[in-house]
């Protein structure tokens, strides 16, 4: 591990004075109680973590904007954070794994979260009321197909005044979830809430055991899953539907179709985090006091990355994939401004001596460069599959159960037997399969686009779970670099792949106090948040059931002798 400081130049230091109030960082005073830590390298005792999650940000995207915007409020973070600039989020890199890998210091494997739509062969079809005989396997939807209304904002909570009233959302998103939509339990024969789906407990449910405050704003009620199997763990939950109509937008578009409804969707969670700063609930209607955990998802630039226009701008990168095209910089800009209001908000609030800030990503996407993408019908892959399958098993109905391709390949089958698995491994291998280019041009990819497959035993073990575990996919495909499985032409990337692109992300961690920032290049990953948010609260990381398994560590050199 390599600690390297920043040097920029001395307008640098000037912005980081005015935002954060240095050196008051480290003298402020604390505003509410919590057990607190003083970790080695920085003076402040910290009482609140703000973590903050942008979905699709690399690694490479934080440190172009820093190096050409110095007097950004993100680059004065820079300058009194510690920043891990090799650091990957679990793959599947999808948003549900990511954030509970944040959350929990777990992978896939051992939280049982693979993505926020997958299959379990052990648990019956949504809607099941009577479970009898052996579970048949089902899909579990953990995204805005398991709202009440996944049409509408408040996700069918009944407010009026909407968009406008959002603010007023329940904190409890069980109430606008569709229990009917929800995977059934073999055992009890109920729906299983998000949070009864994790093998393992969150930072939250950690934090409400020593008594401490937390609250959470993310883009699905679904993310009821970051409160843990107790239920309990957020005590004040934001989760407006991002996926619902875009209300004030041109009919057809969702809050991801058009980049400024995404930014007007964003600002309401900003909102919410600001009236947490202030120490009310998230609605501004409860003086509750400020969470010890708390923070929010963004979602503009992931939007920006992935349109193709938008606004009357041109989405993604620039031509070699390293500089933002210029729908992508403003949003970018949009993060800055936003994260600079909560930055502003704390050091009101006499927080900044007892805050630490942990800015990072759920996922990236890729590819960067346009000329690398390809976009290819996975659609027509697996109706292969199924057609090649039925006529070597006259008698058989279709192999594939289920499947999420977004630029990996997740296969779940009816059969599970090694020699199914193998089929099918086989077919995506020996087959190619028709795509377009960034410009629509006809393209053709071979072994279905994919690089590796794993099947059966094969995926297990790429896992760390034991071949008969109903929940892991029975075929692991891994997409050859640039490969999009969509059958439109809506998006210009992806994630939940493999590639290092997907994977990259940024974790900056700012400590009340640290000076001088630092470039840590030792290999790191996002579960490693989990531990590190618990450490910097003096809460032993070892409660967490996550990191007693995975062995899951401190980020180097936040949490000097917390080993708990």
């Amino acid at each position: 591990m390599r600690l390297t400081p920043f040097r920029y130049r001395v307008a640098l230091a000037a912005a980081a004075v005015a935002l954060l109030g240095s050196p008051a960082l480290a003298s402020a005073p604390a505003s509410a109680s919590s057990p607190g830590s003083t970790i080695g390298g920085h003076q402040g005792e910290v009482r609140h973590v703000l973590l903050i999650s942008v979905d699709g940000l690399h690694q490479q995207d934080l440190a172009w904007y820093v190096r050409t915007h110095p007097d950004s409020v993100l680059a004065g973070l820079m300058h009194h954070g510690l920043e891990y600039s090799r650091a990957l989020t679990p793959f599947p890199s999808d948003s549900f794994p990511g954030m509970v890998g944040q959350v929990t210091g777990g992978d896939p494997g051992v939280t049982g979260v693979y993505y926020d739509d997958t299959w379990n062969h052990a648990v019956f079809p949504a809607g099941t009321t009577s479970c009898s005989g052996p579970a048949p396997g089902g899909e579990v939807t953990y995204f805005e197909a398991a709202d009440i209304n996944p049409n509408s904002l408040d996700a069918g909570q009944g407010l009026s005044g909407l968009p406008g009233s959002i603010l007023h959302m329940t904190s409890n998103p069980v109430t606008v979830l569709n229990p009917a939509a929800l995977p059934v339990s073999a055992a009890t024969c109920k729906p299983i809430l998000p949070g009864q789906y994790l093998h393992v407990n969150t930072i939250f449910e950690v934090a409400r055991q020593h008594g401490l405050r937390t609250a959470w704003s993310d883009k699905h009620p679904a993310y009821q899953v970051l409160s843990g199997s107790s239920g309990t763990g957020v005590q004040d939950f934001f989760t407006p539907e991002i996926n619902s109509v875009a209300l004030g937008f041109p009919p057809g578009n969702d809050w991801t179709t058009d980049n400024a409804a995404t930014m007007q969707y964003d600002s309401y969670k900003v909102r919410a985090v600001l009236n947490e700063i202030d120490g009310f609930n998230h609605s501004r209607a409860h003086h509750v006091g400020v969470p010890a955990i708390f923070g929010m998802n963004f979602q503009t630039v992931s939007t920006a990355e992935k349109l193709p226009t938008s606004d009357g701008l041109t989405g993604g990168y620039l031509p070699g994939g390293t500089v933002p095209g210029p729908l992508l910089t403003r949003a970018l800009d949009y993060i800055n401004a936003k994260v600079g209001a909560m930055v502003a908000e704390v050091r009101a609030q006499g927080l900044a001596g007892s805050t630490a800030i942990i800015i990072s990503a759920k996922h990236g996407q890729s590819p960067t460069d346009p000329k690398d993408l390809t976009r290819v019908d996975d659609g027509a892959i697996i109706d292969g599959i199924n057609a090649a399958w039925k006529a070597a098993h006259p008698s058989a109905g279709d192999l594939v159960a289920f499947a999420v391709d977004d630029d990996g390949m997740l296969m779940w089958l009816n059969d599970t037997s090694q020699a199914a698995c193998n089929f099918a491994k086989n077919y995506l291998l020996t087959h190619s399969a028709a795509g377009n280019d960034i410009n629509g041009n006809p393209v053709t990819v071979q072994s279905s686009g994919l690089k590796a497959v794993y099947a059966g035993a094969a995926s297990a073990a790429f896992f760390g779970v034991p071949p008969g575990d109903p929940r892991h996919p029975d075929i692991l495909g891994i997409a050859q670099h640039g490969i999009v499985y969509t059958g439109k032409k809506a998006k210009i990337a992806e994630h939940g792949g493999n590639d290092r692109q997907d994977r990259n992300v940024p974790i900056l961690v700012v400590l009340p106090g640290l000076m001088h920032g630092q470039i840590v290049d030792a290999p790191v990953e996002t579960t490693q948040i989990a531990p590190t948010i618990l450490a910097l609260l003096g809460l032993p990381s070892r409660d967490l059931q996550a990191v007693r398994i995975e062995h899951t560590r401190i980020l180097p050199g936040a949490g000097s002798g917390f080993g708990h």
